[in-house]
Order: structure tokens, then sequence, then C-alpha cells
């Protein structure tokens, strides 16, 4: 049984990796060949226990995220299964897992639901997913102008963007909320706030505005406004999202409707529609399914072993 640590996951993996094999997942998903354990929390004094899984028979992995949280830190760690024999496969640390893969996933989601030629980017948050978020979508998309609001840190991340982007023609400023969100393309909330982080009738027609920061059903970074404007809103898993999307549970009855909300392999598999014109207004709400988590595990320990077992076969045969 092998375990990984973050330093050796960020070693195999990166989101070169992460976005095509989560494309990948999601698609499988809506195929039917994958299976998605909802998010369980237990709480007591103070400690909440949380666990997230999936199955990936065409991945050969079956895996759970068990992570807890004390006083707003959170630990990440994954058990992996063979669907093979059942065997256990491996543990790894899954802080930089998770870091990756919500960044990912919202790359896959941007190339898929912004509309054409969008170039302009609002990034909502300069934490460890507000950072991963601005530096994933400036390197691959198309997006060049990055406007980040954040309360510290600021200014390092907009020069961390212009620093790496500056070839390619993209680049960063800071910016407040009312300002930042006034002729945006993309939209990206990644913080911990409670309510909503500007008015949603400030939106720009044709905007994409991707909603990550929040899973819990007592907490939302947008307005009702915006979710009354948005033509279309795609969710991860739409079970999951009806009980943790606080930016959806929190909505006003009347505000928008569950029957019309679509999931990201659907319309990635064309099963459903994203985008329909340039001036939609679409909201992709994320709080994160263990099938991103196992997919990124499964990949972390065949690269392992195939690796180690590479050196095992070029070690023993010795000097030519």
């Amino acid at each position: 049984m092998i375990h990984l640590t973050d330093a050796q996951i960020d070693e195999l993996i990166d989101i070169d990796d992460a976005i095509p094999a989560l494309e990948r997942g999601f698609r499988g998903l809506a195929g039917g060949n994958a299976a998605v354990q909802k998010r369980v929390r237990t709480e007591a004094g103070g400690v909440k226990l949380s666990t997230l899984g999936a199955v990936m028979p065409e991945l050969g992995v079956a895996g759970a995220k068990v992570y807890s949280t004390i006083a707003g830190q959170f630990n990440f760690s994954i058990v992996l299964f063979s669907t093979v024999d059942g065997s256990l496969l491996a543990t790894l640390e899954a802080n930089a897992i998770t870091r990756l893969r919500t960044a990912a996933t919202t790359v896959v989601a941007v190339r898929a639901l912004a509309r054409k030629h969008a170039t302009t980017a609002a990034v909502f948050g300069t934490g460890v997913q507000g950072r991963a978020h601005a530096l994933a979508l400036a390197a691959h998309t198309e997006l060049k102008s990055f406007r980040i609001v954040g309360l510290e840190g600021t200014d390092e991340l907009a020069a961390e963007i212009n620093a790496a982007g500056a070839s390619r023609g993209v680049g960063a400023v800071v910016s407040d909320a009312k300002d930042a969100v006034r002729g945006a393309d993309v939209i990206v909330t990644a913080t911990r706030a409670t309510g909503a982080l500007f008015d949603g009738a400030t939106v720009p027609q044709g905007a994409l505005v991707a909603a990550i920061g929040s899973s819990l059903p007592h907490t939302r970074e947008l307005d009702d406004a915006l979710i009354a404007r948005a033509t279309r809103i795609v969710v991860e898993l739409r079970d999951q999202a009806r009980e943790e999307a606080g930016d959806l549970v929190l909505a006003k009855p009347g505000t928008f409707d569950w029957a019309d909300t679509v999931e990201l392999g659907d319309v990635l598999v064309g099963r459903a529609t994203g985008r329909v014109r340039d001036d939609d207004v679409i909201v992709y709400k994320a709080v994160g399914i263990g099938l991103q988590d196992i997919v990124l595990a499964g990949i972390a320990w065949e690269k392992h072993v195939s690796r180690n077992t590479t050196g095992l076969r070029g070690a023993s045969q010795g000097p030519q």
C-alpha cells in the first residue's frame, strides 16, 4: 500500500494533467460510467468531519476524501481502492488535490460556458482558491485582463499574474468590487463571504459568474438579483447542490426553478444546453464533489506506480 504526501502529489500531477482528466471525469459521470457519493458532515464539540467520494470504474479506482474542519481550518486525506479486486491502493494527503481540482474544474466550466472572445475577468478572493483560480484562468483560457478584488494580498497576486503572463499579453490590476464587475466577461468568487459580494443587477449581459467559495447552505456570495437574471444555472451535481449551495438554497422562492438547473457533465456531452446567446447571463455554482478528488487521486497513484515500476525495471536490468 502506498502513501503519497502533498509534496509528492505536486511533483506527480499539475493543472495540465488535471484539466483534461476532470473533463473526462464529468463526461463519464454524465454517461453513467461513474457514481458520486454526496458529502456527509458530522460535527461535535466544534469539530467537523466530512466525507465525500466516487466510484470510477473507467479509471479502476474508487475512494473517499475525508477531512476535518476545526476553527475554519481544513485537513484533507483520500483513501483509494481498486475497482478490480477491492484492494486498498493508497492513502493520499489531499490538500494539494483539493486546491488543484477546484481551479481546474472552473477552467473546464469557463471554456464551456463563457461567451466567445471573452477577455476580461474579475476574481474575488486572494486566498488559496482565489490565487489558484486566477493563475489557472490566466494560463489556460483566452482571458487576458484580470481585476483582483480581496482583503489582502491583492498587489502580490496581481504582480504574480503580470510576471507569468507578460509574454502572452496577460495582465492584472487591483480593483474594488464595483469596478471589477463592470464590463467583466467572467466573474469568479472564491471567498469565505457569508453574504453577496456585489449587486447582481450590475453584472453585464453575457457574463459568466463562477461561484466557488461557499459549500454551506447558510452562506452565499451571490444575491437574488443575479440568480433571477441567470439564463442558465449550472452545477456539478444537482442533488448535492440542493443541499449545500447557499447561493441557491437561500434564494427567495420563485427566484429560479431547480428543475431548470443543469449539470456540468451534461453540458459537456451536449445533453443539456449551457450558453445559447452571447448576451446570456450564466451562473456556474460549484460546491466540490467527490468525483474531482478521486479522478486526481487515481492519476497521481497511477503515475507514482508507473514511475517506480519503470525505475525498478531499469535497475533490474543493470548496466549495459
